[in-house]
């Protein structure tokens, strides 16, 4: 921990997800000099509003600090009117939460989705460090992703920038045409084929046992034939997935993030795939893009909401 009224330009980062809530103080260039998490009051909006003017308060007493700037991650994203939507912590739905998180501080809050932040993060310090446009993945219970240009997150006029899991996956296989049911109320979309509960169901779909997706990588990693044979089908979906923001958006570099990141060989196979959906990929130069694993891990989210108002 660093000493009392230290001699740094701090910000303060603030993660606020379903089953926690996490706290971090950053310098200027990154090191964290403060870090704590707690529980996430479930259900209850006003006492998650608390919890988080409670952690920034211990912050800055225990740095010997005040009014430092404040970014939060939130799930979902807000409307115009500065009301969340989409969030799967439903409290927060329809809710004023950067207002009433100003109010509750004394001081201005800026908000932004959880994958956003975490795009943010990789691209000013992480993976994607350098870039000039960078897409960044999470891949875990469920799939989204954020887009940053020039250091700067872009979002859209309706905060839906970077909602790729929420496209029907690409190039479909006959098998795949249908699609599962999407909690959106679509039908094949990508979130329903990439993440790790997906992975799990598909891998089930197939005469395998009930296993997590990361139970799945750790019998493959053993030689399981029928595991390795799922982890090849999620590489493939994948594969197809990212070659679509390839022709898209032609971003430096892609970062794969959350537990589903992690299953063995994903970075390497799926970039040797990704080729045969790439536009001309093959015919007159290779593919450029770079796909990496986050610098950061579970990190990035409360440290790209401590970017925020750098980003700005």
């Amino acid at each position: 921990m660093a000493a009392r009224n230290p001699s740094f330009n701090p910000a303060i980062g603030v993660d606020l997800g379903g089953s926690k809530i996490e706290a971090i103080v950053l310098d200027e260039h990154g090191a964290t000099h403060w870090r704590e998490r707690v529980a996430t009051p479930a259900g209850d909006y006003r006492a998650t509003l608390a919890a988080v003017a409670a952690l920034v308060a211990r912050a800055e007493a225990e740095l010997g600090l005040a009014n430092c700037s404040v970014g939060v991650g939130t799930p979902g994203s807000a409307t115009d009117a500065g009301l969340i939507k989409n969030a799967n912590s439903t409290c927060l739905n329809g809710r004023p939460l950067a207002r009433d998180l100003a109010e509750a501080l004394g001081r201005p809050v800026r908000i932004a989705n959880d994958a956003n932040c975490l795009a943010l993060s990789e691209a000013t310090d992480g993976a994607a460090a350098g870039a000039s446009l960078s897409f960044a993945v999470i891949l875990g219970t469920g799939v989204g992703a954020g887009i940053v240009a020039n250091g700067r997150l872009l979002e859209g006029p309706n905060g839906l920038a970077g909602e790729w899991g929420h496209v029907p996956l690409p190039w479909p296989e006959p098998a795949e045409r249908d699609g599962p049911r999407c909690y959106c109320g679509r039908q094949g979309c990508i979130e329903t084929w990439l993440s790790g509960p997906a992975l799990a169901r598909d891998h089930v779909l197939h005469g395998g046992a009930a296993l997590s997706a990361q139970q799945i990588g750790a019998h493959a990693a053993r030689g399981d034939g029928a595991c390795e044979a799922t982890l090849r089908r999620h590489e493939s979906r994948l594969a197809r997935s990212l070659a679509l923001i390839i022709n898209v958006l032609d971003p430096q570099v892609i970062v794969l993030a959350g537990g589903v990141s992690a299953l063995p060989g994903l970075v390497d196979n799926v970039s040797a795939r990704w080729g045969d959906f790439v536009f001309s990929a093959g015919v007159v130069e290779p593919v450029r893009t770079r796909l990496v694993r986050s610098r950061h891990g579970d990190s990035s989210g409360v440290r790209g909401a401590a970017w925020l108002w750098r980003d700005r």
